[in-house]
């Protein structure tokens, strides 16, 4: 029986050094919302954007273990940052998972070698994008919403419907490209800083060297390593926010809570019912380790409760600890757990498989 795999120290000490610096100006940089470059710049300045590429590709060749460990400490910090850092991850490994050798080669030897952070526009539930063939390629054309991270990217993953056959088409293009126009419009109460607004293409010129057919979206057992490596991502960053609330929820409860007048404890640290709330909170997150119904869970229920154990004063809205509930709100509301608790009852009634698909 094999060991199981560690994280590699070098990442993760890249990553807490990141978080440490993100933490710093989280809550201010929550109330301004915006695009965060000064902090996407220290992503590509650090090399964390290329641990997940093969090291003969000039990467670190992380496994998807040790990738996931980065995600979570940066989520710790800053969930914003560390939504649009996964994502960029995911949308490498999308190359791979969905395109030929030579074409995710290339691409990630080219992410390496310039530094690039690729955004998302793929988003295949909105169905207002279509791909009209024109000589060597397509044209697309339409609007995406949900655009995680595509402002201030250098690559987009992008997908339209084929005209006339309905066929998801999923392509790789320069952020650039001419018809391209992306809206700075994410303006929602939580994850404010992923720019998770919407885009429009004018006949965006897309060649067919650059369109993921071989062997195409969840065309292959392989290929449908996709959604549930989207959905450890999602897993990791609610797990990380669950942690980064319950490290400030300590920090505050040792260093200014008050402990209630009827309390016979001394202090709020040593009040019985506090310690009570405290040892759920441990055990929500160490039990939520393994799924990610299980961590979106933890990461609302605790985000939620932690000002039960900080009391009034926590809520003042200089400190914007509200900021984790809203953040994991905001994110767990785009793939509802109620299909996937569906998906575990179908199998626990019929023993039927999920049918595969982007977010199964």
């Amino acid at each position: 029986m094999s060991k199981p795999e560690l994280p590699h120290p070098l990442f993760a000490a890249q990553a807490e050094a990141l978080a440490s610096r993100f933490s710093n100006s989280a809550a201010a940089r929550d109330l301004a919302g915006g695009t965060p470059k000064a902090e996407r710049e220290l992503l590509r300045d650090s090399g964390l954007l290329n641990i997940s590429v093969p090291v003969e590709l000039g990467g670190g060749g992380a496994s998807w273990r040790q990738t996931l460990e980065t995600v979570r400490i940066l989520a710790r910090a800053d969930s914003s940052l560390a939504h649009v850092y996964a994502f960029h991850h995911l949308l490498l490994a999308t190359t791979r998972l969905f395109g030929s050798d030579g074409q995710w080669r290339d691409w990630q030897a080219q992410s390496v070698a310039q530094r690039q952070f690729w955004g998302n526009a793929l988003n295949p539930l909105d169905r207002r994008t279509v791909a009209t063939r024109a000589p060597g390629g397509y044209l697309f054309d339409g609007q995406k919403s949900f655009c995680s991270g595509a402002l201030d990217s250098d690559r987009l993953l992008l997908s339209a419907l084929e005209e006339g056959s309905e066929r998801l088409l999923i392509a790789v293009v320069p952020t650039d490209r001419a018809g391209i126009e992306l809206f700075g419009d994410w303006n929602n109460m939580g994850q404010r800083q992923t720019d998770s607004g919407s885009a429009r293409f004018d006949r965006v010129a897309v060649h067919d060297a650059e369109l993921l057919l071989d062997p195409g979206p969840l065309s292959s057992p392989y290929a449908c390593l996709r959604p549930l490596l989207a959905q450890l991502i999602l897993a990791s960053i609610y797990l990380g926010i669950a942690e980064g609330a319950l490290a400030q929820a300590g920090d505050y409860t040792r260093s200014q809570a008050r402990a209630w007048h009827f309390s016979a404890a001394s202090e709020a640290r040593r009040d019985p019912y506090t310690l009570r709330h405290y040892g759920e909170f441990w055990l929500a997150i160490e039990a939520a380790a393994t799924a990610k119904l299980a961590a979106d869970r933890a990461g609302l229920d605790i985000t939620s409760r932690i000002f039960e154990v900080m009391g009034a004063r926590a809520t003042h809205a200089r400190l914007r600890l509200d900021r984790f509930w809203r953040n994991v709100r905001t994110h767990t509301l785009h793939d509802p757990a109620d299909y996937k608790l569906a998906e575990l009852g179908n199998w626990a009634l019929n023993r039927e498989y999920p049918q595969p698909s982007f977010y199964s």
